[in-house]
């Protein structure tokens, strides 16, 4: 269904901004997003010196901050789309700050699962500290966002932005299984990219539309929208963990081989190299597996198909905020899901 692999109709989705007013999604988020940070510490008020140090860590202001800038603009557009208002609502901005809090918590335990030694360019919490307290620390985080969630009061919220935490759960344990069918593979990959990745953005951009605007139709296209970035930037980061080098990425190259995972690179070279059906099966655990995966990946068009079912899924994303009423945010908004093509970290 997604071999098309002519380069030419490939990158034609480079040109969908090009007509539009350019609008720079950070710049546009950066007023609301001054001090997340140090907001984000306020929720992580402790007494402990250690567990404060731990909590600090990732919250250092160098992240690109990028889900709480998809949310505070969402929350924009939808406030525009339904009263002109050109105000994030202080409820807003706090899911913007609750999402990046769970965003976190869930890195945390993912580095304790996978065994990380670096992630954002700098040692993790577990190498530094030790598993124990780094799960700790990833509770004590999620724990900090659960009652930034409950100070909302608004118990539509807390079902919707709860369910994050339940999908986050449920694609950690996707990732652990695998399937022997090729089109369930494909399918298994797909859920658990949405439930490990793309629910989070979605239900938060559903969060600040509820709470900006009555009209259930709107909600979906917030929902829509962020499921549909959330997944193509999946897609692109598993891409980059094959083209990029490891010192760009902050973190290990062929990370997914080694820790066993067949993404959608591999689920599409895989169509072209049969072979590596019995690689997937066995996690790549014999000695030189991840090496001839890896091989075989750049050999095939995988890359490509992946890029492509990327810019599908960016489409779909357009497609839906373009529904709202124009604004600069909109804009924005749609231009975002051309970054998350273009990004290469």
């Amino acid at each position: 269904r997604f071999h098309h692999t002519s380069t030419s109709h490939w990158c034609s989705c480079s040109k969908t901004i090009s007509d539009e007013k350019y609008q720079d999604p950070f710049q546009l988020g950066k007023k609301d997003l001054k001090n997340l940070y140090e907001d984000i510490k306020k929720e992580l008020l402790v007494s402990a010196a250690e567990l404060k140090e731990m909590c600090d860590y990732y919250f250092d202001g160098k992240g690109k901050a990028f889900r709480p800038m998809i949310v505070v603009l969402m929350a924009r557009a939808c406030n525009i789309h339904h009263n002109n208002s050109k105000e994030v609502q202080a409820s807003q901005r706090s899911v913007a700050i609750i999402a990046e809090m769970i965003h976190t918590a869930s890195l945390v335990h993912d580095d304790v699962i996978d065994d990380a030694n670096s992630r954002r360019g700098k040692r993790t919490l577990n190498q530094i500290w030790g598993e124990r307290k780094a799960v700790l620390a990833g509770d004590f985080i999620l724990s900090a966002a659960s009652v930034a969630l409950a100070r909302i009061g608004n118990t539509t919220i807390i079902s919707v932005l709860t369910q994050v935490i339940e999908d986050l759960v449920r694609g950690e344990f996707l990732q652990l299984g695998s399937k022997e069918n090729e089109n369930e593979r494909f399918a298994h990959y797909l859920e658990k990219t949405f439930k490990k990745t793309a629910s989070l953005i979605a239900n938060s951009c559903k969060a600040v539309s509820i709470l900006g605007c009555p009209d259930p139709k709107v909600h979906e296209i917030a929902y829509q929208y962020g499921k549909n970035v959330g997944i193509a930037f999946q897609l692109i980061d598993d891409v980059l963990d094959f083209t990029s080098c490891a010192d760009h990425l902050g973190k290990p190259t062929a990370a997914d081989l080694k820790l066993g995972l067949a993404t959608g690179p591999v689920l599409f070279a895989c169509r072209q190299f049969p072979e590596m059906n019995a690689m997937i099966m066995r996690r790549f655990s014999k000695p030189g597996d991840v090496e001839r995966a890896r091989k075989y990946v750049l050999q095939s068009d995988g890359v490509q198909q992946t890029t492509y079912l990327a810019q599908r899924y960016c489409h779909a994303a357009t497609r839906e905020i373009r529904k709202l009423r124009p604004s600069p945010e909109r804009e924005a908004l749609v231009h975002l899901t051309e970054m998350v093509l273009m990004r290469d970290k």
